[in-house]
């Protein structure tokens, strides 16, 4: 009773025989009552005899005297001439002045008739001399002759037949487009049990443009939920399966090493417990990027976002690794142009972003290489984009849409001792949209590299 296609079926069949049953009552109804009023036109007088019986009348009284009398007298015996008008609606009868002389309902007697009444009314001749007029008013029904009766009586159990169809058929129709609603929400509670067992792949099909637009919409909707939520489990997998790898490796140095040490392999020097310093920071750096990422992608992370100078903070990057690149024979310049709006950010984590980012481009750029810093309001409306571009080996095609992938590299040689822990760019592609921004990469191989980002302007 609960199912939604039996409260459709049912409502749809509520529905119907109430819409049935007062259509038919109103249209017997409306059809008696025309059929009655029909009977009083003056055009179908004639046909029942009533005009020609009371002219008879007047023929043989030469006056109206005593007709109220005659015509309230019951009606003959059958095998008597007398025409059917004695069974007759409530009538007027008025003289051939338009004086009402009978009306048997005993109202309106010695008024004249009105020019409607006599419009309305039957002339009653005699020997082509009008000596009267009838007037019928509506008849009840018990005063409707025998075919009448029989006529109104066919018509309402036609009526009745047509219902009774109307209904049948509006049942099997509600039926129908009943379980073609709750056919598809059943299908979506199945989908929705099987993915819930961890049966990913399951997913709503929709009919195209026969299916119902809300129904299309609720199954869209699903699929796409259910995309990324198996876009997500498989990233928590590998993540996972990411996390576990990059931990072995330092986790393998420090064991084996204490383990060579407790055997004598190994003295018990001050450079192996450097060695086994260096891993633990390793490890240290590792989790401190795993913990600023979750927080950053659950949106957790505190920013402190508020209006910043572009070309100061540019600035103070280019001089905390002004030492590095002088060691590295690379030149390291800013490019900002006189005027520059302020952006609205976060000092710090937009610092981070950069530092990263001239971190990776410093070990990627040769000698006599080139690292630049740039800013432009003029690229993208209402906000500014920043670059970080350097002369380095470039990044191979295949690789640059995997950059900001967690513990990805393009460089697979390069071990985490020597190229960070593989979490800089997705922490900084997170921390740019979390400000509202977007991140990407430029590069072909052996010409160089340019990562942008942008940042909403401070007043947009």
């Amino acid at each position: 009773m609960n199912r939604l296609s039996v409260r459709l079926t049912l409502a749809f069949v509520l529905v119907i025989l109430v819409t049935v049953a007062t259509a038919a009552s109103l249209t017997s109804w409306s059809v008696g009552n025309q059929f009655r009023l029909y009977l009083t036109r003056p055009d179908i007088w004639p046909r029942r005899g009533l005009a020609d019986a009371l002219g008879v009348y007047y023929q043989q009284s030469d006056s109206w005297d005593n007709v109220d009398a005659w015509l309230d007298t019951p009606p003959p015996p059958p095998h008597e001439h007398r025409p059917p008008a004695f069974r007759h609606p409530p009538l007027l009868l008025a003289n051939a002045q338009g004086k009402i002389i009978y009306n048997d309902r005993h109202t309106r007697l010695g008024e004249s008739l009105s020019a409607t009444d006599q419009q309305n009314a039957q002339p009653i001749t005699v020997k082509g001399k009008t000596v009267g007029y009838v007037l019928l008013a509506v008849p009840e029904p018990s005063m409707l002759d025998g075919p009448e009766l029989n006529f109104l009586n066919r018509l309402r159990v036609s009526l009745a037949v047509a219902a009774l169809i109307a209904s049948l058929l509006g049942i099997v129709l509600g039926l129908f487009f009943s379980r073609m609603l709750a056919t598809p929400l059943s299908g979506l509670a199945r989908t929705a049990r099987a993915f819930a067992a961890h049966d990913w792949n399951q997913r709503v099909p929709v009919q195209g443009k026969t299916a119902i637009v809300e129904v299309a919409e609720v199954a869209n909707a699903f699929n796409d939920m259910a995309d990324e939520l198996q876009r997500a489990d498989t990233q928590r997998r590998n993540m996972m399966a990411d996390i576990a790898h990059e931990l072995r490796t330092p986790l393998a140095v420090i064991q084996s090493n204490l383990h060579a040490i407790l055997d004598g392999v190994y003295p018990l020097e001050m450079k192996e417990i450097g060695t086994l310093y260096d891993e633990t920071r390793l490890l240290a750096r590792l989790v401190d990027d795993l913990r600023e990422l979750t927080l950053a992608e659950s949106h957790q992370l505190p920013l402190n976002v508020r209006p910043v100078d572009s070309r100061a903070l540019l600035d103070g990057v280019a001089g905390k690794f002004a030492l590095a690149a002088d060691a590295q024979n690379v030149t390291l310049r800013v490019q900002v142009p006189a005027t520059l709006p302020p952006v609205n950010a976060d000092a710090d984590r937009m610092a981070q972003v950069l530092q990263n980012l001239v971190t990776n481009a410093l070990r990627h750029t040769p000698d006599s290489g080139r690292i630049t810093l740039t800013a432009d309001s003029t690229s993208k409306p209402g906000a500014i984009e920043f670059s970080v571009s350097d002369t380095g080996e470039g990044i191979p095609i295949d690789d640059l849409p995997y950059v900001f992938e967690r513990f990805y590299r393009a460089d697979k040689s390069r071990t985490r001792r020597s190229g960070g822990t593989g979490l800089g760019l997705t922490i900084a592609k997170t921390l740019i949209q979390t400000m509202g921004g977007a991140i990407g990469v430029e590069s072909a191989p052996a010409q160089g590299s340019r990562f942008w980002f942008t940042l909403p302007l401070a007043n947009g």
